[in-house]
């Protein structure tokens, strides 16, 4: 059997994942009850219905005419996951640079904000450089997220060990990718030791262990692990319908040569989809 290919899956996830995003940002936009759509949702729309070129035109418009600095970093985030639809990493890094560069200013008036929102972009920039097979761009924001979201100086919200958690998960799945499996599975050993090193943070965050799992055993080959894994990630509260897991385990069914069951397990698709206004476009 041949390792799966990521692009099988990514060609619908990335965007999915970037509209989830782009939702958010949106809706800190949305106008009153019942007024037209803000030009942010309407350049927002258009990213969705993959009119990728007139929305970036839109959101440029909003970044010249912001008010004040949150609201240029708002569309620029925006921007940003504009380019995550066409999985073009070095534009997306471009402009969520610049909302980084924007909570830097933050850091003395809401340190505890400021660095994990500088930790937080960080890692959207990796995930979609990930995703987008760029795995050199995807470790490098990765670490440069753990350097700044641990940078939060005390009291803390957001404890070191999230930071370290979410950097071998991340480091886990890049190492996969590269058919590293000795280091995969050395960083899946390190986020479970950070897991069960502060039950706080695992009562959060535990549910996506075995995405991790599943993930590696996915593209080192080891597919029926891979099944029971992923199997597990989307049997778990809070992950019932996550896209990008349901689709990791429709791929690893593929592979073990279980069509039917991989239709079955693509149901998020459709749903997806009309979760995020997509049912009208191919």
């Amino acid at each position: 059997m041949t390792t799966p290919s990521p692009s099988r899956v990514l060609t619908f996830v990335l965007p999915a994942i970037a509209a989830l995003s782009l939702s958010t940002v949106a809706a800190g936009a949305q106008g009153e009850p019942g007024a037209p759509p803000s030009p942010m949702r309407q350049a927002a729309q258009l990213d969705r219905d993959g009119q990728t070129a007139q929305a970036r035109r839109m959101f440029q418009a909003i970044i010249d005419s912001a008010a004040d600095p949150a609201a240029k970093a708002q569309a620029h985030r925006a921007m940003a996951m504009s380019y995550a639809f066409d999985r073009d990493c070095a534009n997306m890094v471009k402009f969520e640079t610049l909302v980084i560069a924007y909570w830097a200013t933050r850091e003395q008036a809401d340190p505890q904000n400021a660095f994990y929102e500088q930790g937080e972009m960080a890692n959207e920039a990796a995930r979609v450089c990930l995703d987008a097979g760029d795995l050199d761009a995807a470790e490098r924001w990765y670490r440069r997220g753990y350097e700044l979201g641990t940078k939060e100086p005390a009291p803390q919200k957001h404890p070191r060990s999230l930071w370290e958690y979410r950097l071998a998960h991340a480091l886990g799945r890049i190492a996969a990718q590269r058919g590293d499996t000795a280091q995969a599975r050395q960083q899946v050993a390190a986020a479970r030791r950070a897991l069960d090193g502060d039950t706080a943070m695992a009562a959060q965050q535990e549910r996506y262990f075995p995405y991790l799992v599943g993930y590696v055993a996915l593209y080192t080959n080891d597919l029926a692990s891979a099944e029971a894994q992923l199997t597990k990630a989307v049997g778990t509260r809070g992950n019932e319908r996550d896209a990008f897991m349901h689709c990791l385990l429709g791929l690893a069914l593929e592979h073990l040569g279980r069509q039917e069951e991989a239709k079955a397990a693509a149901f998020v698709r459709p749903f997806a989809r009309e979760k995020l206004g997509l049912a009208g476009s191919r």
